[in-house]
């Protein structure tokens, strides 16, 4: 055993110190309802990921404390709820004549971006590695009798639906249906899987098969890839180098994605920061072909000019994750804005349709997102969308008061979209219905007294209370502040928001609400509460399962463990990774739609923005200090910048941003220049 599992750490990546990649723990989230993430060898934005299954499983199917494996399978979307989906082409090694339950018991186990390998009981010893969509396995087997089973119908939650394949030597492709996550839609992948050893294949059952391999045979690769659009494609993705080579070109280029930010700081902060910057560059998923071939999400083979991307969780993630990557990643984000702006055309659901090409969740407030997109810069092609988009919110929900909202928030977007098209007239009567928000707010949001306001899912709302959800109008602040009786009052109840522990880190509906303080003459309370939030402890009454009062929580809500945040948090496809991996960098969007962030102090010394041809954005702190959570003064380029805020355009030039931090608030800083949405 001591002999496997010195062979097990030996097939993971050497990485020199200082290295990015090599500061990346893959487990953080992966145990009970404490993020549902996995530790599966993935590639930056890629729809393969191999990974474990286990018994019990969660959402990704991996228990980070679970002994017992099922088998590994070649994709999952990394902390969306609903208990997930994906989960597809499970292989199992095994000794004898035939698997049996129990067999794979884990005995060792370690992984890093890209890699995974485990040592069981029984002598096996499994390793992969993925490099863009091509993965391979690498099995250790004692001598004697061995296979692999293979399930083309497993899936997680028993979504599969169709499967078809072919057997050609010791070779099995085909195709893969199952549903989406919540059961919504339907995506299907092609596959190719391929032994370098000649394999005898036996079917067991419909959608089951063994391949039995040599008793001679002690080491097996077995290569494999993924398409979205045809056996072909995923046969000629699949890579020929060897374990070592493959291993490498991932853990570089997973090196060169995250060290688009590098902070310097404390250790164990830097290591908590690339975990989870780690996983907002999981998904969405790249499912067009080199020659520019893919499948839309109406089923129809299409043509492409740039990269199309699939796999969304946008309700979640335009809060946090999508900012991030339109700072951090402009290729890629362009072609990402281009496959959502491309939804329109092949009949754009919320939640998804009956032919995706990969797994996805939901795409509510793409409008936002492409108006958000369009003020930084980013090429949007409303003009070929407009009735589309005009369609989806002739169809926006008004029914509960989060919802109201919500689609207000539609709205907004929606003027801005015929502002930027020059028709005053439809951006005028879409500004006009976005303002009807007052209506709904005033009748839910604005009595404090009824006894409901603090219950989750009171009065319909979705994962809120009404406290939560009241903050929920990043697009007219200015109408908000009014709403609740002017600035003081509008502070005060901040204050009692917060002093009360009423705000839910668990959950996206108040998110923003921490940074609302800068909309005021206070905006200093802003800069200690996203400090704490970020790294103290905090007070949880809210989860998924219960309102205030059941189970709550006193802790560091983001840690480097198994057991992540708190409960019932999960990440959403990177959602709350980057809203840390934003704070830490000193900047949160102040409204998506406008191209503004709004600034803190930084939770690291030294913060670099690099992009492709060197350009870079220094964020510099000095007095940095754990106490000094407060912005005495700022300088862009040298030059004092008397606000609190900081644009799109000014962090994507270039430059130096110095923060000046202190342990007690300057209350003047900032205060006389404050950012309210247009």
């Amino acid at each position: 055993m001591k002999r496997l599992i010195i062979y097990i750490l030996s097939l993971l990546p050497l990485v020199a110190a200082g290295q990015q990649s090599s500061q990346v723990n893959v487990f953080l989230g992966s145990s009970g309802d404490h993020g549902q993430m996995s530790p599966a060898a993935s590639y930056p934005f890629s729809m393969l990921s191999i990974g474990p299954e286990t018994y019990p499983s969660t959402h990704t199917g991996y228990e980070y404390l679970a002994k017992e494996f099922l088998g590994f399978t070649h994709n999952r979307m990394e902390g969306v709820g609903c208990q997930g989906c994906g989960g597809n082409l499970l292989v199992r090694p095994f000794l004898g004549d035939a698997p049996a339950k129990g067999d794979l018991i884990k005995a060792a186990e370690k992984a890093s971006p890209g890699n995974y390998a485990v040592a069981f009981a029984n002598g096996i010893g499994a390793s992969f590695t993925v490099y863009k969509n091509a993965g391979l396995h690498q099995y250790q087997f004692p001598a004697g009798k061995k296979g692999l089973f293979i399930d083309l119908s497993f899936a997680h939650v028993g979504r599969f639906v169709a499967e078809q394949h072919t057997i050609s030597g010791n070779a099995v492709s085909g195709w893969i249906e199952s549903r989406t996550t919540c059961s919504a839609g339907i995506y299907r992948i092609y596959y190719y899987l391929e032994t370098a050893q000649p394999v005898t294949w036996d079917a067991i059952g419909d959608h089951q098969l063994i391949a039995r391999v040599d008793n001679n045979t002690t080491l097996l690769n077995v290569r494999v890839a993924l398409s979205a659009v045809s056996e072909s494609y995923a046969k000629a993705a699949v890579n020929r180098d060897s374990f070592e080579a493959l291993k490498a070109a991932s853990d570089k280029d997973w090196n060169d994605m995250l060290g688009h930010i590098k902070v310097k700081g404390d250790p164990a902060r830097e290591q908590l920061f690339y975990s989870l910057f780690y996983r907002a560059i999981q998904s969405p998923y790249v499912i067009s072909e080199p020659d520019g071939s893919y499948v839309a999400t109406d089923g129809t083979l299409q043509k492409t000019g740039s990269r199309i991307y699939n796999g969304w969780a946008v309700w979640d993630n335009y809060r946090a994750q999508l900012p991030l990557l339109s700072v951090a990643f402009p290729g890629e984000y362009q072609d990402m804005i281009t496959s959502i702006a491309g939804l329109y055309a092949h009949g754009k659901k919320d939640m998804a349709t009956l032919h995706e090409p990969s797994i996805t969740v939901r795409t509510e407030h793409a409008e936002v997102v492409l108006l958000d997109a369009y003020r930084k810069g980013y090429k949007v092609d409303f003009a070929a969308i407009a009735d589309s988009l005009e369609k989806e919110a002739a169809n926006l929900d008004f029914a509960h008061p989060d919802k109201a909202l919500e689609s207000s928030y539609d709205l907004w977007a929606m003027s801005g979209i015929f502002r930027a098209l020059k028709n005053q007239q439809k951006a005028t009567a879409y500004r006009e219905q976005a303002a009807n928000y007052k209506q709904y707010w005033t009748k839910d949001f604005q009595d404090l007294t009824r006894r409901d306001v603090d219950q989750m899912q009171a009065r319909g709302l979705y994962q809120g209370t009404i406290w939560q959800y009241r903050w929920f109008v990043p697009f007219d602040i200015k109408g908000l502040i009014e709403l609740c009786g002017g600035e003081e009052k509008y502070i005060a109840q901040l204050d009692e928001f917060f002093g009360h522990d009423y705000y839910n880190h668990t959950n996206q509906p108040d998110l923003q609400a921490p940074f609302q303080y800068n909309m005021t003459t206070q905006p200093w309370k802003s800069q200690a509460l996203v400090h704490k939030i970020a790294v103290d402890t905090m007070i949880q009454h809210y989860f998924n399962d219960n309102s205030r009062g059941i189970g709550s929580e006193i802790d560091v809500i983001y840690k480097n463990q198994p057991a992540a945040y708190a409960r019932t948090m999960d990440d959403d496809a990177g959602t709350m990774s980057s809203w840390f991996v934003l704070v830490a960098a000193g900047i949160f969007p102040a409204c998506i739609g406008e191209p503004v962030y709004y600034l803190n102090v930084p939770l690291f010394e030294s913060v670099e923005w690099v992009w492709k041809g060197g350009k870079k954005f220094h964020v510099q702190v000095k007095n940095f200090g754990e106490k000094n959570v407060y912005i005495q003064r700022v300088l862009l380029n040298d030059q004092v910048l008397d606000r609190n805020w900081i644009t799109q355009d000014e962090i994507t030039k270039g430059g130096e941003l110095t923060i000046v931090a202190g342990d007690k608030p300057n209350e003047k800083q900032g205060v006389t220049n404050i950012y309210l949405t247009k």
